[in-house]
């Protein structure tokens, strides 16, 4: 019993002090928000850099390959995440139509965008992040390391043709959905557009609605799995 509250403190902490930066810096977050849902950001975001887009796209797949999980892939449901990265990027980096459609009925005059904590030069383009957008690609990296660390850990496990119950699995019973969920979720953070106000909540719930039906599949097959389920958290 207590090495199964240790395992959950072991991951819940973490997040939980992850979750209190958004009410630290609450002032922040909705100046951030605010700006770019009323499309203010127009003049400061990065526009037809194509390269971007498809470097972007590219390393984004490649990485929602890994996330096979437990079972097969089924390219319906990769489609539709596909389809969110692909019209995310190309909105951040090519042609922002949701920002231009905002600016167009919602833009204040006079308002400023959030200064930037950080700033850095990439392939010959200067960005730039918001203490919201810092905070979104803590997410995303936390994210894409999840991802990864459960992809090598299933990936040990198959060559012994078990299920995996060790490494990052024996803290989460879903690292690899926590870290799409994580990554979805810093991404919408750091370009809240009417885009990610839609697909974000959507596609968050389509995989722990897949989680579970994973769960049950797993369980028929392996019935020893009920007892994994009391002992680790579902995904934190």
């Amino acid at each position: 019993m207590r090495s199964s509250y240790m395992r959950k403190n072991a991951i819940r902490g973490p997040f939980f002090l992850l979750a209190l930066v958004p009410l630290i810096f609450f002032g922040d977050f909705y100046e951030h928000f605010y700006v770019y849902l009323t499309g203010t950001i127009i003049a400061d975001v990065i526009k037809n850099e194509w390269h971007i887009v498809l470097i972007s796209i590219a390393v984004s797949l490649v990485f929602f390959l890994l996330l096979s999980f437990r079972r097969k892939v089924k390219w319906v449901e990769y489609g539709i995440v596909s389809a969110f990265i692909i019209s995310l990027f190309v909105e951040m980096y090519g042609m922002p139509l949701t920002i231009i459609f905002a600016s167009k009925y919602f833009l204040r005059p006079g308002l400023k965008a959030p200064e930037n904590i950080l700033e850095f030069n990439l392939l010959g383009v200067g960005f730039g992040a918001d203490i919201v957008m810092a905070y979104g690609l803590v997410l995303i990296t936390i994210g894409m390391m999840l991802i990864f660390s459960g992809w090598i850990t299933l990936y040990g496990q198959a060559k012994k043709n078990h299920l995996a119950f060790g490494g990052i699995y024996s803290l989460s019973r879903h690292p690899q959905y926590l870290g799409f969920i994580l990554f979805i979720t810093g991404w919408f953070l750091g370009w809240p557009t009417f885009l990610t106000l839609f697909f974000a909540p959507v596609l968050i719930y389509k995989y722990i609605t897949l989680c579970k039906q994973e769960e049950l599949e797993v369980e028929r097959e392996f019935p020893g799995y009920k007892e994994y389920k009391k002992e680790v958290p579902f995904l934190l």
